[in-house]
């Protein structure tokens, strides 16, 4: 057996012991011996192998199924250009702090630097955005591929108590690549195991403070941390789409509008969970020098965009409050959120903030909910806050609109719940070969509501949507792609419909969710900008 072969097999068979079950793999070369082991590993039942032509997507692919699986989820590729086209998805599990391991297959050392073929030196294409990095040599002694194997998964699942994110393990595999092999399984291996690390003791705060809890994107334990405080202290809650915190009676559907008021004025603290990115009422908040602000986080990229954090902690607890305070926030919620429904009626044209209230009603708690960034996401945050909502995942560690199908597909087969995702139609173009599963492949339970606005309508309500800019909006903000999406997604062979009523979008979405859909709805833009100033 070639030194490659033996060195793939048991890097693969010690990322099995430490736990993970998924594992991407994008086609090369230089990468044989990994995929002929995930191959045999996957066929004797021991992984679930999920293969992509383009590594991008695969990138994309793994985070989500590391999103929704909570486990950490390996993606396989060949060398050169092929590990390049991960840095996207690097970048998002850095920032969003998501277990990615990359296992990158390259030329030995000694070739890296003097012109040979598809060799660059890639083991430093991630510096500064992953939590362990290094070389395996299938060279240096089998004992040293099991210890960097086991450390790349206890470092990015945070098990020795840093905050997770991606790792890299970049292994140098000699010719011959594969010789007279027997067996390709993955060797079987005992786990290294890191010490539990404690629970931290609660930071108490006075209750009694006029105070605001803020949850940004926040996995569901953070949100329900977010949600646990508000109630405790009787404080009011703005929480994004993504922060699994939107839901209960202390969340407000109109948050970050009623920041305009002259209730913002009497906050003299905030307390911060998650990663508020979503709005700019938000981040003036946080920056306010008047106002206390307290994170509670677990690392050391804790959220302070305006420089104000007075305290980091890992926990807090509070007292009940009088009442007054909350009682003040909810009756201006809910006089602005029937404002907001009145405003983005949209009539015979359905309006983003209509569409998505309506994808928000018809997703089951019990289910999952994946959403687009861009405009899709704030639309969400419009919505109505109900009891009890479905888990709901965002990309918004870089808040990017990349690999937005990708990872909803891999959040689906991730979680093995049915899910579904609200994105818009440059998304879903940015990101068409995610509809790309090729035969016998795992197959999500996945449901696109595709809010099909001809463009980016986004940059309608910034400040280059102005009257002033309309010569060059069209072309260099608004870039509509011309297509047909519907047309363009049958003919990837996945079923769509085009519906063009919100009675239509609620009948669609009470069906249940079996295989891969799409569901492409005619939204109006002409009127985003207006609609924006209005609410």
């Amino acid at each position: 057996m070639s030194e490659s072969s033996r060195c793939a097999r048991t890097v693969i068979g010690q990322l099995l012991a430490q736990g993970v079950t998924d594992v991407v793999l994008a086609p090369g070369s230089r990468s044989a011996p990994l995929a002929l082991c995930l191959d045999a590993t996957a066929r004797a039942g021991r992984l679930r192998l999920h293969v992509r032509v383009d590594e991008r997507s695969a990138g994309f692919l793994a985070l989500g199924l590391a999103k929704g699986s909570g486990r950490a989820v390996a993606v396989v590729t060949t060398s050169g250009t092929a590990v390049a086209n991960l840095m996207p998805a690097v970048l998002e599990a850095h920032h969003a702090g998501v277990p990615l391991l990359v296992v990158s297959a390259d030329r030995p050392s000694w070739l890296v630097g003097v012109g040979a073929n598809q060799a660059t030196d890639q083991g430093r294409l991630f510096d500064g955005f992953t939590r362990f990095t290094t070389r395996v040599a299938a060279a240096a002694p089998e004992a040293s591929w099991r210890a960097f194997a086991a450390r790349a998964v206890l470092l990015a699942t945070g098990a020795t108590g840093g905050r997770p994110g991606p790792a890299h393990l970049n292994l140098e595999l000699p010719e011959p690549l594969i010789a007279e092999e027997t067996e390709w399984a993955a060797v079987g291996a005992e786990p290294v195991v890191a010490e539990v690390i404690a629970e931290p003791v609660p930071v108490p705060l006075d209750g009694s403070r006029p105070t605001v809890v803020i949850c940004g994107d926040a996995s569901p334990a953070v949100g329900a941390a977010a949600v646990r405080l508000a109630e405790q202290a009787g404080w009011p809650l703005i929480a994004e789409p993504s922060s699994n915190a939107r839901c209960g009676t202390h969340a407000l559907a109109t948050g970050r509008l009623l920041l305009a008021t002259e209730l913002a004025a009497r906050i003299e603290r905030v307390v911060v969970f998650g990663h508020p990115t979503l709005s700019r009422p938000v981040s003036a908040l946080l920056a306010r020098s008047d106002v206390e602000l307290i994170v509670v986080g677990d690392g050391p990229d804790y959220p302070d965009p305006g420089w104000r954090a007075a305290r980091v902690v890992a926990a807090v607890e509070a007292e009940a409050g009088s009442g007054d305070w909350l009682a003040d926030w909810r009756e201006a919620d809910a006089a602005r959120r029937t404002q907001v429904i009145d405003e983005t009626r949209g009539g015979e044209q359905i309006t983003g903030v209509e569409l998505a209230a309506a994808v928000l009603a018809g997703v089951p708690a019990d289910q999952v909910l994946c959403v687009g960034n861009s405009q899709p996401i704030r639309d969400l945050d419009l919505a109505p806050i109900g009891a009890e909502t479905p888990l709901c995942y965002a990309n918004r560690g870089l808040a990017g609109i990349d690999g937005t199908v990708s990872t909803a597909v891999g959040i689906a087969l991730g979680s093995a719940t049915p899910s579904t995702l609200l994105c818009g139609d440059l998304s879903l173009v940015h990101d068409l070969g995610a509809l790309v599963i090729g035969p016998g492949e795992p197959r999500p339970q996945l449901r696109i509501v595709v809010a099909d606005d001809a463009g980016g309508s986004i940059f309608a309500t910034l400040e280059y949507g102005a009257p002033e800019f309309a010569d060059a909006f069209e072309r260099v903000f608004a870039t509509p792609s011309g297509l047909d999406l519907a047309a363009v997604v049958a003919g990837y062979g996945v079923p769509v419909r085009r519906l063009r009523s919100i009675s239509e979008v609620s009948a669609a979405l009470a069906e249940p969710v079996i295989g891969l859909e799409v569901l492409v709805v005619d939204v109006d833009r002409t009127r985003r900008r207006e609609l924006d100033r209005r609410v």
